[in-house]
């Protein structure tokens, strides 16, 4: 690194740490904050032109750019950037550790119980630049980084691309490495959060058995994704089923991240807890192949402390009065709150999100990424437009099937769904389950509301739900009236719709078993409620939390799902 100008003289290159296709790192010291730091030069492939090389550079100074907001102690931290000679030169944080191949091809494939643990810090970070609207988009073995002290770092966020931000590479090409690709991008489509779950399925997969999930040269690898054919795991024990159900083929039969983090915990605990049934398929999902098998389990999945945050449906409602009308159980759930009382907040819009173009970049060779670009344009024909609105009335109570039900309510007679106001609710003596839309005050209809109104209605009820309090509540359907409860402060809720948060309410004597957990997430213009509550000894807390969010999750599926 010459010296001669600020950023150069700033940072002394000590000795090379690595060096790799897409650059080299050094260990170097920051002169002004007297510390060692790790600089990333990158190297441009020789035979560019002009336009190529500004390419690279703007997309290894965006991938600052992306990380550099990130503040998580599962990623790496990104100090500075600079463009010198023509180069980037990234400052970050300075690891001492080895990488999980590393890891794993000098001590063998790590236990269970403890790449579940790894995992779920891993997930976590992930779900930190998700909430942001980061992809990292190369989760990968290579770029996990067991440091010295025990922290688990992502690392590399070189192919990660801000949603919204205009495409920096012509479409294509491929970005990523063969065998850590999710099967949606090689499909063509741009991907989402589950795009980087399934990434991370299957880079625990090497952790835990060694070995690939998808072996071979690397066509081999991409023919196998494409088909849905993952190598059956045989060390994995209890984290063999959530493997399998993070490389799930279709994107809406992987549990979302919060399922997913409940899942990882409870592996790591020691316990074997099996995933939920995939939702049905999507009408489309036979053009994508065979999905993975995953499974199964009388009460789903929940993570313990990442519910939603509705109110309850029925009855006077935990906050008194609100705006959205007398309905079949009572004055509605909402209060008198900022909703209440007739505004929405004032949040800024978010517009709905469309289908963007492919990013492609590095991992994979050019000619190979043509190739593929190549096979990908002959055997898959567009998928069908992304549904921008809710427009028309959906039927609430078709959302969730027959079993779905059962399963959730863990019952053998599932019952019959129930016309809720616009939404649904399923009664079994004691026990009741609901999926409701909600309307502000201002819209008399679930179907007539913006994206940008779902919006300021939703950071209302954020707003409304962020501190616990005492409230009065009804759902006269499974024998609750008039109950004083304890309502918890909301929590977010990680990749579920466009946004999510949980709360749950518990009663006093004489009704100490009356539980609640209320999942409440937006879906493009819909903010929607999903509900389990029960007065019975038996389940447990644990289990309705779960239970609310696995409804929520397969109503989101389904609402995704609808022609």
């Amino acid at each position: 690194m010459p010296d001669g100008e600020g950023f150069t003289t700033r940072y002394r290159l000590l000795r090379e740490l690595g060096s790799g296709g897409m650059g080299t790192v050094w260990l170097a010291r920051d002169e002004m904050l007297d510390r060692e730091v790790a600089v990333k030069e990158l190297t441009l492939p020789a035979g560019m032109n002009e336009a190529q090389r500004a390419d690279m550079v703007a997309r290894a100074v965006r991938e600052a750019q992306a990380t550099a907001q990130l503040r998580h102690p599962a990623v790496v931290a990104v100090h500075d950037v600079a463009v010198h000679d023509g180069r980037p030169w990234i400052v970050m944080e300075l690891l001492r550790g080895r990488t999980l191949t590393e890891v794993v091809e000098e001590q063998g494939p790590l236990p269970p119980e403890r790449l579940a643990e790894l995992g779920a810090q891993l997930l976590d970070g992930l779900a930190a630049a998700h909430t942001r609207g980061i992809q990292h988009r190369d989760v990968k073995p290579g770029n996990v980084f067991l440091t010295d002290s025990g922290r688990i770092v992502l690392t590399d966020f070189g192919i990660a691309r801000l949603a919204g931000d205009a495409t920096l590479t012509q479409t294509g090409m491929l970005i990523g490495s063969p065998g850590f690709i999710a099967p949606e991008r090689l499909d063509g489509d741009q991907g989402g959060p589950a795009s980087d779950l399934w990434s991370l399925g299957a880079t625990l997969y090497f952790g835990v058995e060694g070995v690939p999930a998808i072996e071979g040269d690397t066509m081999a690898r991409l023919a196998a994704t494409l088909a849905g054919r993952i190598r059956p795991p045989r060390r994995s024990g209890a984290l063999g089923p959530v493997l399998m159900a993070m490389l799930a083929h279709h994107p809406a039969q992987r549990p979302d991240a919060g399922s997913l983090r409940w899942l990882l915990d409870q592996v790591a605990a020691g316990n074997a807890p099996l995933p939920p049934l995939p939702p049905p398929p999507l009408p489309d999902q036979q053009a994508h192949g065979p999905a993975a098998p995953v499974g199964t389990g009388p009460h789903g999945t929940g993570p313990h402390g990442t519910g939603p945050y509705g109110t309850g449906p029925h009855g006077m409602g935990p906050h008194g009065t609100g705006p959205y009308g007398t309905g079949p159980h009572g004055m509605g759930p909402h209060g008198t709150g900022p909703v209440g009382a007739g505004g929405t907040g004032g949040s800024s819009p978010v517009p709905a999100k469309g289908r963007r173009p492919l990013l492609l970049w590095g991992g994979v060779a050019v000619a190979l990424c043509l190739v593929v670009a190549a096979v990908v344009t002959l055997r898959f024909p567009p998928g069908k437009p992304e549904r921008t609105s809710y427009d028309q009335p959906v039927d609430f109570c078709k959302l969730l099937t027959a079993d779905q039900v059962r399963q959730i309510m863990n019952i053998s007679q599932p019952p019959a769904g129930k016309p809720d106001g616009d939404g649904c609710s399923w009664i079994d003596g004691n026990s009741g389950l609901a999926l409701l839309p909600l309307t502000d005050s201002d819209t008399p209809q679930p179907w007539a509301m913006t994206p940008e109104t779902a919006h300021a209605l939703f950071t209302s009820l954020d707003r409304e739900y962020g501190e616990a309090t005492e409230v009065n509540w009804s759902w006269k359907e499974i024998g609750v009236e008039q109950v004083t409860a304890q309502r918890t402060a909301r929590r977010q809720v990680p990749g579920l719709g466009e946004e999510a948060f949980a709360y749950d309410l518990t009663s006093p004597p004489p009704h100490e078993a009356t539980h609640t957990s209320v999942v409440t997430f937006r879906l493009l213009d819909l903010v929607v409620e999903a509900q389990y509550s029960s007065h019975a000894s038996r389940p447990t807390d644990d289990d309705i939390r779960n239970r609310a969010l696995e409804a929520a999750r397969r109503g989101e599926a389904a609402l995704r799902g609808l022609e």
